[in-house]
């Protein structure tokens, strides 16, 4: 009788809400319109933005747009398209009435690589909305970074709220990465135009080899984001975006130089071609520093190295029918450092070259069903090869050389289903391989994947955004890694947001495969799947002292698995004034520690890789911003971080292992507490940044000052006792960078003179061999445009 009654209940409810629907959608109204340029031309592919509602929908070859299901009432629709002024306007939806607009969007000339990005942008590189991912995410565009004054894509990244440029001191000056919400530099993944870029050193990116002369945007996803874009994103996605969508001929070149003999020059043009059916943009840029001595006792010897570099860019669009077209993309990139280590022990002089490639072929077809389809083959290789030579023997000592294949053929579509879902999904392959003098023989690994994210605005105040990716690995059998994203805006000005991300990461070429001995300090790193065949090798030549009972831990390693939580909130109390906060959580599994693992008979260790660990990063991020004036802007971000290693947390309350005991140097060793525990070395329990800019459009002047904080964190163990940091450990202090840029532009924009000074004070320290000295740089650009 009483499951009679409940089903009865549920089909009266259904029936009740089903009813409800009808009526709901018969009392509903319709917008459409068209989109056209100055000259009356329909645009295609544009997008349309109704808000508060967060409806987004894309204009078809005709410049016709269509957005059903609203409920009437005052609507602000928003059109932003590159090359063109951002429209904004009010409209007004009548229920059960069609109501109809016409938009007409002004080029715009004056400045070549300006954009305006609001929400969806219709790459074709990639048909995920980076903006719109379950996880956190930030966009910054092309004025921002001029208005910064930055050369490289490092000098960018650093103030940005939640990254940090970090160095890893034990791999080389050069071993330079980026830190994301605690992640180590090897959990985030460097993307070019949707496509992974190749080429660490011990796992870090270093990012001051891009340019950002060629930058469209840079988009920013924080968290696990292995579900949609595979290994290595377990921390977060770097995206750079570059220069597309040409719609007028244009050119620009832009000289700067400064301090340390810095020279950056660019030279770029672009053009719409067989009656605009396609299009060419190509971009070149030199840059040079005599590099730099980041600490202040050292009278000799630079701790970044000088280097030359020369970056090619172009792309490439051509129309085949109304539906179809071809895009190409390209990128070629060239370093080469020279730097003599003098520092009055043993002076090297260390060269080093470095040859990056990317490029993809695509064909993309957007059908008139809504439908979009892309087809893409992507290749990157990255090539170095060092040599340091002993200046007293003249003997050359063996460094890093290697070659690093990826080639990867993906096919994704995406559909709109009845104006509310829009399903994105693709599947690929991909397939590396690397050629390195520290393994044995070549190595390889293959991948392929399957992925699909969904974009589902539930209810006129709620958007849910969920996506999962199946990946299967050669060596490591298949994974797969969903997630979850909910944005509700109960009001126009506040809107709350939550996401559930998975990922993971598999052991890189180094961890499994590596053979390497320091000929300088005679350690010795073995990759997980060489060790017991190199240890046997040694053991018998004599010349193993022991080995450690963590040796037995030594198998075939496990992929890293990580589970990131956040959530925050959105609020405009004023037109003017934003503010944003957001907490995360990051949990991993089978974290991958380097470990001693045995000694040899020089006293020297050998290292090699397990799965020992499980690690947490928790914190805070707050972001405001306040439009005071018309030309006036304030800008401030916060971030509060703990990184937690539970291992060495369980050892400590427990009393056992490693880091039970703690020892100051001086007195006999005590039991070690939880309050001694500072964290995981490298990372700040705080971070801050504040921005001021300035921008008068008629005068044509602007500038920039930036603040940025950095509070003290851990950087190695100082007595040797437990193995962790603690408070009588090396630590970097806290410290402040100040930098400002001031442009003036003349002659209807085409000239444009800039001065920037990074890191006014001067402040330098010797454990940051990577953060550069005073700064000051001039720049001149002219920039090539056919004034209406």
């Amino acid at each position: 009788m009483y499951n009679y009654i409940s089903k009865k209940n549920c089909l009266l409810a259904l029936l009740f809400f089903l009813t409800n629907a009808v009526t709901a959608k018969e009392l509903k109204g319709k917008l459409t319109g068209v989109v056209y340029d100055d000259a009356n031309k329909p645009l295609s592919g544009i997008t349309v933005s109704l808000e508060p509602d967060m409806r987004r929908e894309l204009t078809d070859k005709k410049g016709a747009f269509e957005i059903d299901r609203l409920y009437a009432g005052t609507y602000t629709l928003k059109i932003s398209a590159i090359g063109f002024g951002t429209h904004t306007q009010e409209v007004v939806v009548e229920a059960g009435k069609k109501n109809t607009v016409a938009i007409r969007l002004t080029r715009k000339n004056e400045s070549l690589n300006e954009v305006s990005v609001t929400g969806v942008h219709g790459n074709p590189d990639n048909f995920i909305d980076m903006t719109r991912t379950a996880m956190p995410s930030t966009v910054i565009t092309r004025k921002e970074i001029e208005q910064m004054g930055s050369r490289r894509l490092d000098e960018v990244l650093k103030e940005q709220t939640g990254l940090s440029i970090v160095n890893d001191i034990a791999s080389g000056n050069r071993a330079v990465g980026l830190q994301m919400q605690g992640f180590d530099s090897g959990y985030t993944m460097i993307m070019i135009d949707g496509q992974p870029m190749v080429g660490r050193n011990n796992g870090n990116f270093d990012l001051s080899r891009i340019t950002v002369s060629n930058i469209e945007r840079i988009e920013i996803i924080k968290g696990a984001s292995s579900c949609l874009f595979g290994s290595e994103a377990l921390g977060g996605v770097i995206n750079i975006v570059t220069r597309k969508n040409i719609t007028e001929p244009q050119g620009m070149a832009a000289l700067r130089y400064g301090s340390f003999n810095m020279l950056d020059a660019t030279l770029e043009g672009e053009t719409p071609f067989a009656g605009k059916k396609g299009s060419v943009y190509l971009s070149g840029n030199y840059y040079r520093t005599d590099g730099f001595n980041s600490n202040p006792y050292l009278k000799e010897g630079k701790t970044a190295p000088p280097f030359d570099s020369y970056a090619l860019q172009g792309r490439g669009r051509y129309e085949l029918s109304e539906i179809s077209s071809l895009n190409f993309n390209g990128r070629y990139a060239g370093r080469k450092s020279v730097n003599n280590q003098s520092y009055g022990v043993q002076p090297a002089k260390d060269v080093m070259d470095e040859h990056d490639l990317n490029g993809s072929v695509a064909l993309n077809q957007n059908f008139r069903n809504g439908t979009r389809l892309k087809t893409q083959y992507y290749l990157t290789r990255y090539q170095t090869g060092q040599d340091v030579t002993d200046l007293n023997s003249g003997i050359v000592m063996p460094g890093s050389r290697f070659n690093q294949y990826l080639h990867r053929a993906e096919v994704q579509g995406m559909h709109r289903f009845f104006g509310a879902l829009t399903l994105t999904g693709g599947v690929g392959a991909a397939y590396e391989l690397l050629d390195n003098a520290y393994y044995r023989g070549k190595k390889d690994m293959s991948n392929y994947f399957a992925y699909g994210q969904a974009d589902w605005q539930l209810a006129p105040k709620l958007n849910v955004t969920t996506g999962a990716r199946y990946d299967y690995h050669d060596k490591y059998g298949s994974k797969l890694s969903p997630s979850i994203g909910l944005n509700y805006q109960p009001i126009e000005k506040l809107s709350f947001r939550a996401a559930v991300g998975t990922g993971f990461k598999t052991p890189n070429f180094q961890q499994l495969y590596m053979v390497f001995t320091n000929v300088q300090t005679g350690y010795t790193v073995f990759g997980s799947e060489e060790f017991w065949r190199e240890l046997k090798i040694l053991q018998d030549a004599g010349k193993i002292i022991s080995v450690y009972p963590i040796a037995s831990r030594i198998a075939q390693l496990k992929p890293e698995r990580s589970v990131s939580y956040s959530g925050g909130f959105a609020f405009s109390p004023l037109n003017a004034i934003k503010l944003d906060v957001n907490v995360f959580y990051n949990d991993m599994r089978n974290f991958i520690n380097a470990e001693a693992v045995a000694q040899k008979t020089n006293t020297q260790q050998i290292f090699s890789y397990v799965n020992v660990a499980k690690a947490y990063t928790a914190g805070t991020e707050i972001g405001l911003s306040w439009k005071a004036t018309e030309v006036l802007n304030f800008s401030a971000g916060y971030q509060l971080l703990y990184a937690v290693d539970k291992g060495v947390v369980d050892s400590i309350k427990n009393g056992t292992g490693l880091y039970a005991g703690i020892y100051d140097g001086v007195n006999p060793p005590r039991r070690s507490t939880r309050s001694d525990y500072f964290g995981m070395s490298n990372r700040s329990r705080h971070m801050a940044n504040v921005k001021v800019t300035y921008e008068h459009v008629k005068t044509g002047l602007s500038g920039s000052f930036r603040v940025n904080y950095r509070s003290k964190y851990g950087f190695t163990e100082r007595n040797k006792a437990n193995l962790f940091i603690d408070q009588y450990d090396t630590f970097v202090p806290a410290y402040f960078l100040f930098n400002v840029a001031i442009q003036k532009a003349f002659y209807h924009k085409h000239l444009q003179l800039q001065l920037t000074a990074d890191n006014l004070m001067d402040y330098r320290n010797q454990l940051m061999p990577g953060q550069q000295g005073r700064a000051i740089l001039a720049g001149i650009s002219w920039r090539f445009f056919k004034e209406k």
